[in-house]
């Protein structure tokens, strides 16, 4: 392995500067797992109908996926430990596809959320080990932008994809999109096996993971504090966002043909204020969860008394922007309070971030029903927003505590007095 050299290299700022081409194919694979995702936040009615259902009930298919999330992202890549990476990435698209054949053929309510919660399984695998080769390939300097990118790809799809699929759906029936999804994934997979290089051997390679040390790696309390705020923040923006149509449509007023644009405008935000965040996250880490946490907070809060069309879709377009901006870099903090179990933490990390769709979203449709009604989904964002500050002022506050504590160590010691 070449060493640097001691003094500065004029065109080391530009090699540093560029990610690898690897990063972005993987942010295509997130891109599309994230459209499917929440595809069905804009195909409800379409679904319910079809069905014979309720929009409330027809939204356990985001329920069960975010089910299926929780379980996959930590099981399977530890299970699958000694497994090439790359194997993994591929096997995890394969197996999405299948899902997807199997949901865009049915007649079953019962099966349509059984193939959901397999195609679950296979997206969580995927996220956690995409994070986990971003971040390696990047180097510790361009984690946190490397990471914006592919999670980014998940909020891209919210811009291009989940639109795209609403309007589709719309048109063609909610079939339609599945079995677009489907064949994408295979082609995405035949990309992946191409270009995500094979695991590192030989003298360069690095220790062999284990489960004893992924294990070891949840002691870390900062690593619990990340892991809460990451199912905070998901309850209650994902709460907002999956239950879009009747917020906006029941209470302010928006016709159902213009669902998609407001999950466009969403969308732009999502895909902005990621890469905005994970890139103003390499030097500012706490400072961005404290700023998006505060934001969001106003945004939700706002979204309650919102019943005018342009104001609450605004919003509802910040919300987009700043509700998911700190995802990258609570991934980052997730790998780096880990220690040397790289994998499990960034599992964890996307198995809570489901983990807050899936109870925020259950408590919404069920609060549906209730005199609550329209104004269940931004209500479900105010108190998820609101318990957001408590892990990120805690997250805050140690890390001031350990700065402090590094500059007193750096500091030269005080002479005796004679």
């Amino acid at each position: 392995m070449p060493t640097p050299s001691a003094g500065p290299h004029r065109s080391a700022g530009p090699a540093q500067a560029r990610l690898p081409f690897v990063v972005y194919v993987l942010g295509a694979g997130t891109f599309l797992m994230g459209t499917t995702e929440f595809i069905v936040a804009g195909l409800l009615p379409e679904l319910a109908a079809d069905f014979g259902t309720t929009e409330a009930r027809a939204g356990l298919a985001i329920t069960t996926f975010a089910v299926g999330m929780i379980l996959g992202a930590p099981v399977l890549p530890m299970l699958t430990l000694r497994l090439s990476r790359r194997v993994l990435l591929t096997s995890a698209l394969a197996v999405y596809a299948a899902a997807h054949v199997v949901s865009a053929a049915t007649e079953s309510f019962g099966l349509l959320l059984a193939s959901r919660f397999v195609a679950a399984v296979a997206t969580g695998t995927f996220w956690a080990v995409a994070a986990v080769v971003a971040a390696r390939i990047a180097g510790p300097g361009r984690a946190s932008t490397a990471l914006g990118i592919v999670l980014g790809g998940g909020m891209l799809s919210t811009v291009v994809g989940v639109p795209l699929g609403a309007v589709a759906g719309q048109a063609v029936g909610w079939r339609g999109p599945f079995w677009a999804l489907a064949a994408l994934a295979v082609l995405a997979a035949v990309v992946v096996a191409r270009q995500v290089p094979a695991d590192p051997t030989g003298a360069d390679a690095p220790p062999r993971p284990s489960v004893r040390a992924e294990v070891a790696s949840l002691r870390s309390g900062r690593l619990w504090l990340v892991l809460l705020t990451c199912a905070a923040i998901n309850a209650g923006v994902m709460s907002v966002y999956s239950f879009v149509s009747p917020l906006l449509g029941g209470r302010a007023g928006l016709g159902v043909s213009l669902v998609p644009l407001a999950l466009v405008l969403f969308g732009l935000g999502t895909f902005v204020g990621n890469l905005a965040g994970g890139r103003l996250g390499e030097s500012r880490p706490f400072a961005v969860l404290a700023t998006a946490a505060g934001v969001t907070l106003v945004t939700v809060a706002l979204l309650t008394v919102a019943t005018s069309t342009v104001p609450a879709v605004l919003l509802f377009g910040l919300l987009g922007l700043v509700g998911l901006s700190a995802n990258p870099v609570l991934v980052a903090l997730a790998v780096r309070f880990g220690g040397d179990g790289a994998t499990l933490p960034s599992a964890m990390a996307t198995s809570m971030f489901n983990a807050g769709t899936a109870v925020g979203t259950a408590v919404t449709g069920a609060l549906l029903t209730t005199s609550l009604g329209d104004t269940s989904p931004a209500l479900v964002g105010v108190v998820a927003a609101a318990l957001v500050l408590v892990p990120v002022f805690l997250l805050r506050r140690h890390g001031r505590l350990a700065r402090a504590g590094a500059a007193h160590r750096r500091s030269p010691a005080p002479s005796a007095s004679l």
